[in-house]
């Protein structure tokens, strides 16, 4: 299944190299315009799923940052409405919009959590903890096991390149050194972090119906048969049960990760021009 992207404007790449002589002749304002080009990548990169995993090593991640930044910065300095300034709005601005669209799609791996949460509950997992390296609190086995699989899922599906390519299109929606947090992004991301709940439960949904229908009919079968140990046979068969209806499931996951990637990414690039 091919993933759902926005399309994002790219930079014209004729008044690019045009303007770019002028550009390395003005040594000063390129390394303005590299650092905060930089900070932009950066508050990407600290929250974005897969670029902001723990498991990368620091010095990688800032590797990647400085990489990115030598390829952006000649592209984006020559953008209609640039300003290379090294001033403290600006670079707080810059700072700003990146962590804001790392934080929009880290929303995603939230609700991969959640739903792993939940459906530990019914396997009778809610004992089994894991220490997650990335925020380093103790979560669900399975919720450690599901952020894998939506990380699989946008390494397969090209969202990563996605991701990156928002990322050169949010320089021509906001050209770099006009970039400010617009207002209301706090409720705006408020709203969007209620929806972990909704998209953990629906995720989660096949699984909790299965375990409460056995649940159900072992009640049932208990109140006739008294002499049936309910509370010995339940746990087995509810975990059973659990587990090839997830199974099932699963086949649906890709494309709601995908779905998902996109409505939050599409809803990052709309807060940016508010």
């Amino acid at each position: 299944m091919s993933p759902v992207v926005p399309v994002v404007p790219m930079i014209p790449m004729s008044s690019m190299t045009a303007a770019l002589p002028a550009v390395l002749h003005d040594w000063p304002q390129f390394l303005a315009a590299g650092v905060l080009v930089l900070m932009r990548v950066s508050g990407l990169l600290a929250f974005a799923p897969i670029f902001g995993s723990s498991a990368i090593a620091p010095r990688i991640k800032a590797g990647m940052a400085f990489a990115i930044t030598l390829l952006l910065a000649p592209a984006v300095t020559v953008v209609p409405g640039a300003r290379a300034s090294l001033e403290a709005t600006t670079i707080l601005g810059e700072l700003g919009i990146g962590m804001m669209l790392g934080l929009f799609l880290m929303l995603l791996t939230e609700s991969l959590a959640f739903a792993g949460m939940l459906i530990g509950m019914q396997f009778s997992f809610s004992l089994v903890n894991l220490l997650d390296p990335n925020t380093m609190i103790e979560t669900p086995v399975l919720g450690q096991m599901l952020n894998w699989l939506g990380v699989m899922v946008l390494i397969h599906a090209g969202l990563d390149r996605s991701l990156l390519n928002a990322l050169l299109g949010s320089f021509r929606t906001v050209p770099v050194g006009r970039a400010m947090l617009p207002a209301g992004i706090g409720v705006t991301l408020a709203h969007l972090a209620g929806t972990v709940f909704v998209s953990g439960l629906q995720l989660a949904a096949p699984v909790m119906a299965a375990a409460l229908t056995v649940e159900i009919t072992i009640a049932l079968v208990g109140r006739l048969s008294p002499q049936l140990p309910a509370m010995v046979v339940s746990i087995p068969l509810k975990t059973i049960a659990s587990y090839v209806v997830l199974v099932g499931s699963l086949a649906l996951w890709p494309g709601w990760i995908e779905a998902h990637f996109s409505r939050l990414l599409g809803a990052a690039e709309k807060a940016m021009v508010r």
